[in-house]
């Protein structure tokens, strides 16, 4: 057993430490959303969520949105566009099933992201990476029941899933762009179009404005904040962080989700707890490095990264 832990090391950077933070916030937002539906349409609420998320940041940095240039409009809008769908039917879901199952049934990305970006960016993810995600998938599989009941695909559960193509493509747009733009603009142009569509999506929707209750304003007000510092730190650490270690590090979300469901009155299962856990072995495995030496003619080792 020494020798065998002598020939790996876990080693997480800074990004993705951040990105554990960030996703146990994502986590805690799927409570209230869910509860949000009871005084507003889903995409209204969208809309109202993500302007005031891009109202916030361009508060802050207005300075830099001086210098946005073409190719940050467009990266923007086209992530824009994929959060817009992401989570408006991901909302629109949840007027039909529960938080816990909608966090989920949105986990899916999981393996899609290598997937995607295997066809569209010809990047192959390592072994480790792999063998990480089948585990994630895994104990995703053991969470389909959150209260002991069987996943069963109705217009909600469908547009939940629908909605996970969405958010594997914002995933690979951030990527993709990555390093190329400004973090502070590029996000508030993404904020932005993702707002502007979702309210355009309230005309096929039927949807009319909701009364602005003191609930609604606090919702919105509150995840607008939490929506901005996630993109901002989604954009700032996929920098450096692939898109499928950020990918299994996301994964975990549903974990958060359970725990803050709990806190709510909600219990979780026996197998769904074990679910959990193997996500977090999948999150550890996928950062695991096979530590291999040179030839002795070489006086230092060579770290090969696998995953």
């Amino acid at each position: 057993m020494p020798a065998f832990f002598s020939r790996y090391k876990l080693s997480f950077s800074s990004q993705e430490r951040v990105l554990v933070l960030i996703t146990m916030v994502w986590g805690g937002t799927f409570l209230a959303v869910h509860k949000a539906m009871a005084v507003s349409g889903p995409f209204f609420f969208v809309g109202a969520r993500f302007a005031t998320a891009a109202g916030l940041l361009a508060l802050i940095s207005w300075r830099a949105l001086r210098g946005l240039t073409l190719n940050e409009i467009k990266a923007g809008a086209a992530t824009g566009l994929a959060i817009a769908c992401g989570y408006g039917l991901q909302t629109w879901g949840m007027q039909t099933i529960s938080s816990s199952k909608s966090a989920f049934i949105t986990a899916m990305y999981v393996p899609l992201v290598p997937l995607l970006q295997w066809i569209f960016l010809r990047r192959l993810p390592g072994l480790m990476a792999w063998i990480g995600i089948v585990l994630a998938f895994s104990g995703l599989l053991l969470l389909a029941g959150p209260e002991g009941n069987t996943l069963t695909f109705y217009v909600g559960e469908t547009a939940t899933l629908l909605s996970t193509l969405a958010i594997a493509a914002e995933i690979i747009l951030i990527s993709a762009s990555a390093g190329k733009v400004d973090v502070k603009r590029v996000t508030v142009v993404q904020l932005a179009v993702a707002s502007l569509m979702a309210f355009l999506l309230m005309l096929p929707n039927g949807e009319s404005v909701p009364p602005l209750t003191p609930y609604l304003l606090c919702s919105a007000v509150g995840l607008g904040l939490a929506s901005a510092v996630i993109q901002v730190t989604m954009n700032w650490a996929q920098r450096s962080v692939s898109p499928t270690r950020a990918t299994v590090i996301y994964s975990g979300e549903p974990v958060w989700a359970g725990l803050v469901g709990r806190i709510a009155g909600e219990r979780l299962p026996a197998v769904a707890l074990l679910g959990g856990a193997l996500i977090v072995v999948g999150v550890l495995v996928s950062e695991l490095k096979l530590k291999r030496k040179k030839a002795k003619t070489t006086s230092s080792p060579e770290n090969i990264e696998i995953g």
